[in-house]
């Protein structure tokens, strides 16, 4: 080691103490705690079920995304357990390698059939199906197009890949044909959330699709939140709007009514054996466990045999929005379970967040970079084990807190 002058040391010292300084400036987090108004990492201690506990008593949950009730269901839960009796925990590697299992290939056959795609390949996580395919796929003078309102993971897939990034005004079906006219001899990738998972709004996919076949770009829906939700037989929002055969790449996760962990993509053969050969969060993560693997099967089973979970879900869906807008609330765009209020101001929406938890309801605030500025939100979601009890607790403690801040008149 070369002898350094003390001066030379001293700045050595400080350039490495300047990659942490933002870390000694951010203070948010416990300014917020102070105040009595930080809403996040509270610890539930229960199953994702209606009612939780969380710090202790009971509370309904109305932030989680378990639309379907299946993640405390018998069959997934056995199915789980069955998976690590016989497989053991993890695959100690990568799907690439040594972590492929028989069940991640009747998952992908499966996955492929119900969502009438040639193909599908399994993802340790739906954030990482989306890093996989946008970066593998965009390359060097391709152009990637997407909604503003698009889930982080879509925009971080974006920086990933090599391509140059677009935006259009959300849904704006206008500003997206602006864009794709923009390029007209570029190879160019749309990608949409089917819903986004905020707003509670459906993408308009009928002219998303015309757009796309106008102007020669290929097309992918991230449906995490419209699979098991959407659709005559719960297929997502390409079911939804009959458009299966025109959306070239649909992404899925199983966090959602699928009721574990993992993501997924579906597409033409070509499509799916390319990214498996070129989606480096795939490559060089270590396989999606046994158990998750398993109870996504067996949910995937549940969401094809009982129709009727999903027709108690938007029963309980249409009764909670109709409910808020009656009281005067502000519900937005949204056209499905999740629905939002808008209460505009960061710190009215912590106060309504407090109010509400205080009061035995888990909703989430919502606030920005995830909404606009000036849009923050109290994000509810149904499930369909809410009973019509739980829902009308919601609604009037909701009442009771949005009279006292004068949310509604």
């Amino acid at each position: 080691m070369t002898n350094r002058t003390l001066a030379e040391q001293q700045s050595a010292v400080s350039l490495r103490a300047g990659v942490f300084e933002k870390c000694l400036r951010f203070t948010r987090a416990r300014d917020l705690i102070e105040a009595g108004i930080y809403p996040y990492f509270h610890v539930v201690e229960s199953a994702q079920d209606p009612e939780v506990v969380c710090d202790g008593r009971p509370m309904i949950m109305m932030s989680s995304n378990n639309y379907l009730g299946l993640t405390s269901h018998p069959k997934v839960k056995e199915a789980a357990v069955d998976a690590v009796r016989r497989y053991g925990t993890g695959c100690a590697g990568s799907r690439f390698l040594n972590g492929t299992l028989s069940i991640h290939e009747e998952l992908e056959q499966r996955l492929a059939e119900f969502l009438r795609k040639d193909a599908a390949i399994v993802f340790p996580t739906g954030f990482q199906a989306n890093l996989g395919a946008i970066s593998a796929l965009v390359g060097k003078h391709e152009v990637i197009v997407i909604d503003r309102m698009n889930h982080a993971s879509i925009y971080d897939g974006c920086r990933l890949s090599f391509g140059q990034i677009r935006k259009f005004k959300h849904n704006d079906m206008q500003d997206l044909e602006r864009i794709l006219r923009e390029h007209p001899s570029r190879a160019k990738l749309v990608v949409v959330d089917g819903v986004f998972s905020m707003e509670g709004d459906i993408a308009k996919l009928p002219g998303i699709v015309q757009l796309c076949r106008q102007y020669g770009a290929g097309l992918m829906v991230d449906d995490a939140h419209g699979i098991g939700v959407l659709g005559a037989d719960g297929r997502g929002t390409t079911e939804h709007f009959g458009l299966e055969d025109d959306v070239d790449l649909i992404m899925g996760t199983y966090s959602k009514s699928l009721a574990t962990i993992g993501g997924c993509l579906a597409a033409d053969f070509d499509v799916i054996d390319y990214l498996k050969h070129h989606a480096r969060s795939l490559i060089f993560s270590a396989s999606l466990p046994p158990a998750p693997v398993a109870a996504a099967l067996a949910a995937l089973r549940i969401i094809e045999d009982e129709p009727e979970r999903r027709e108690r879900l938007w029963r309980n869906a249409d009764y909670l929005r109709a409910g808020f807008q009656n009281l005067g609330f502000d519900t937005g765009v949204t056209q499905t379970p999740i629905v939002p209020v808008v209460v505009g101001d960061e710190e009215r929406a912590l106060i309504t967040w407090r109010r509400l938890f205080d009061r035995g309801v888990f909703a989430s605030p919502v606030l920005y970079p995830a909404v606009p500025k000036g849009m923050a939100l109290i994000r509810t979601s149904c499930m369909t084990t809410h009973t019509m009890e739980h829902l009308d607790r919601v609604l009037e403690e909701f009442e009771q807190v949005g009279r006292e801040i004068a949310l509604i008149d």
